[in-house]
Parts: C-alpha cells; sequence; structure tokens
C-alpha cells in the first residue's frame, strides 16, 4: 500500500497557493508566499527533507499544466524530473503531457487513484492541486499533510480543505516546527 502525501503551502485561513502565484490564483492577494514573508531557508527545509521519501508526483490538471514546464528546465526541482508523474483529470488529452519529464500516466478518476494507492512503491506526493487535494480528501484517499503554514488571512483563494458534510476526520501530529519568520511546519497523519 503506499501513502498519498499531501504537501503545500497555506495561509492560516486555508488557502494555498504556489509560492509566487500563477494561473488560477488572480485573486489580490496571489503570490502572497514570497511576497509578504520574510524568506527564512530552515522555514523551506521541508521541501528538501521530502525528497528521500518522494517516488512519486501527483498532480490536478491546472497544476501540472503549470509546474511541468517549469520544474522540467528548473536545476531546484532536478530531482523530480525522472521520477513517475501521474495527472488526475478526466479530460487533459494525452497530447497534452509535456516531453522530457520523465514518465507520467493520466488517471481518469478516484477509483483509479485508490488502485494505485493499493499498489506496490513507496509515497505519492501531491503538490499544488487544491481541487485534487479536496476531492482526494473527501473521499478518504489522503494520509499524510506536511504543511507549512504562514501567518496570514487572505480570505480569498483556493481552499485546501473542502465544506462537504462528511463523517470527522482526525488527525494525528507526526512533527512540528516554528521558525522565526512565524511560518509553522506541520505533518499530520491522518488516522483511521
Amino acid at each position: 500500500m503506499r501513502d498519498l502525501v499531501y504537501t503545500g503551502f497555506l495561509s492560516l485561513d486555508g488557502v494555498v497557493d504556489s509560492p509566487g502565484g500563477g494561473p488560477g490564483e488572480e485573486h489580490r492577494s496571489g503570490g502572497w508566499v514570497v511576497r509578504d514573508i520574510e524568506f527564512v531557508p530552515e522555514a523551506f527545509s521541508l521541501k528538501g527533507e521530502e525528497l528521500a521519501d518522494t517516488t512519486a508526483l501527483m498532480f490536478g490538471s491546472r497544476s501540472y499544466q503549470a509546474f511541468a514546464p517549469v520544474w522540467r528546465d528548473s536545476d531546484d526541482h532536478a530531482d523530480y524530473r525522472e521520477l513517475p508523474k501521474y495527472v488526475v483529470s478526466s479530460g487533459l488529452p494525452d497530447d497534452a503531457l509535456v516531453d522530457g519529464w520523465g514518465p507520467t500516466t493520466i488517471l481518469r478518476s478516484t477509483d483509479e487513484v485508490a488502485a494505485l494507492k493499493r499498489g506496490e512503491g513507496g509515497a505519492v506526493f501531491i503538490h499544488g492541486s487544491a481541487e485534487l487535494a479536496r476531492r482526494l480528501s473527501d473521499a478518504g484517499l489522503i494520509d499524510r499533510y506536511h504543511l507549512l503554514v504562514f501567518p496570514v488571512l487572505l480570505g480569498a483563494g483556493k481552499r485546501l480543505f473542502s465544506t462537504t458534510d462528511k463523517d470527522r476526520q482526525r488527525l494525528r501530529l507526526r512533527e512540528s516546527e516554528t521558525y522565526s519568520n512565524g511560518v509553522l511546519k506541520l505533518i499530520y497523519d491522518v488516522v483511521r
């Protein structure tokens, strides 16, 4: 059984965005991660630590289309280049996949994600992809959250957690750390 891990940057009121803003983040506070918070390298060390556990990446179609062309050519993301990637999308055509960024498979449903989880292999990390994370969380498929929580309240933007009326889901704190710029690292296991 593979673990499915969501990793992301989160405002205190639950908004997730990529560090510099981008497509789908056209609200007035887009780009808040790099604009509003003092850069403290150790506050971002979680991203490097995750590499040791990452055996594959998963994205929703919009995040894949935003990240793939940039990360493929980025020295900062070179370790991701040859990892298997999964894009969860019912509508993304096969010819929309980015060449030169390792093996990529399109999963067409939540059931296909569940089947992937039941297979052999290590942890699959979801980057960005707020809509996908909400859907997979509601389906009980996410096993762990790696969150960097920033001391800002944004009011608008994509939310990590849905407001769907569902059974309560408990989380167990695995690790936490506070940094001088007010960022919190929170790693939670989903209790089943």
